[in-house]
């Protein structure tokens, strides 16, 4: 059967989306006036809890497990996901006692789930059930219940688990923080959990160790010729030369967008030297200080910067730092 479309207008797609975002928001002011102890009951649960904790879902409400287990796991709590279907066929062996085991329905009914929990219950694990119908029969096999109900989904059928499943997931994301925050869970901890990818780099590694230092940059002094800060910057591509001073302190700095600027403003720079087309007190970073500050402070700005020189103590020039550097693997 062939399918029929429609053309919108772009008013009209911009319409839809625009409703769809306030559902989803109505839904999540919803889930937030309702929150309540039922919410640290189960914070106290998976705290108190002598194992990990195993999150089981399936379709939709599977991926919403998949990234609530990813999200606790970066906040320092243990978890695990469990295909719900897979379980019953040997992957139940995961679950220990001890264990905490949030089951996440959005009708609360789902049969693979329901006809689970006995079993689970009889390994020895603690029962969370995040469902969208508190008397449904999860919530009854329950130890505690999270509500994620939502008045309607943002789909035009009402059937689709959009609303829902941004409740579901926003409860956990929810979970994972509170849990964090009991365990004071500290920027060292993440560093643990995060050892790769930017957020690794970005909280492990400082300036010093991403950096070039002087023998790898372009360095001129102030009174250099516009030909030796060319040749300098061509044999040092990394887009900028330090100007240093005899103390070996920094004077300014030359970046190829300053070049370029010259060479618009003045018919011949042959006569013109480093300190005339230099910038004078340009941004710069310590060597301690961590990628993550360095990164906001050359991107969170009306112009980027894309290069900054690294000064040390007493205003002692030691390098350059490229934003290429700070993403580079």
């Amino acid at each position: 059967m062939k399918k029929t479309t429609t053309n919108l207008s772009k008013g009209s797609m911009l319409a839809i989306g625009r409703t769809v975002l306030a559902t989803e928001t109505q839904a999540l002011q919803a889930a937030t006036a309702r929150l309540d102890e039922n919410f640290s009951r189960v914070v106290d649960l998976i705290r108190r809890a002598r194992g990990k904790v195993v999150v089981v879902g399936l379709g939709k409400s599977g991926h919403v497990a998949h990234a609530i287990t990813a999200t606790l796991c970066s906040l320092g709590t243990p978890a695990v996901y469990l295909h719900a279907s897979e379980a019953s066929h040997g992957d139940i062996g995961v679950v220990g006692r001890g264990d905490v085991v949030i089951l996440i329905s959005k009708s609360g009914a789902t049969p693979e789930l329901v006809r689970l929990a006995p079993a689970l219950r009889g390994a020895g694990a603690k029962l969370v059930a995040l469902v969208g119908n508190l008397r449904s029969p999860l919530a009854g096999e329950a130890d505690a219940v999270l509500d994620a109900s939502v008045a309607k989904e943002a789909d035009p059928l009402g059937l689709a688990p959009t609303s829902s499943a941004i409740v579901a997931l926003a409860l956990g994301h929810a979970l994972a923080v509170a849990l964090a925050q009991t365990r004071k869970f500290s920027l060292e901890d993440f560093a643990r959990t995060h050892p790769s990818g930017q957020l690794g780099r970005n909280v492990t590694l400082r300036v010093a160790d991403v950096m070039h230092g002087l023998g790898e940059i372009a360095v001129v002094a102030p009174g250099d010729s516009m030909r030796d800060v060319v040749v300098a910057m061509t044999r040092r591509p990394l887009g900028a030369a330090c100007v240093v001073n005899k103390k070996g302190g920094l004077d300014g700095l030359v970046t190829d967008g300053d070049l370029r600027r010259a060479l618009q403003k003045f018919e011949d720079i042959r006569p013109l030297k480093a300190a005339d087309v230099m910038t004078i007190n340009p941004v710069q970073i310590s060597p301690e200080t961590m990628l993550g500050d360095a990164l906001r402070l050359m991107e969170e700005r009306p112009s980027q910067i894309s290069v900054l020189p690294v000064v040390g103590a007493r205003g002692r020039c030691l390098g350059l730092l490229r934003l290429h550097d700070i993403y580079q693997h």
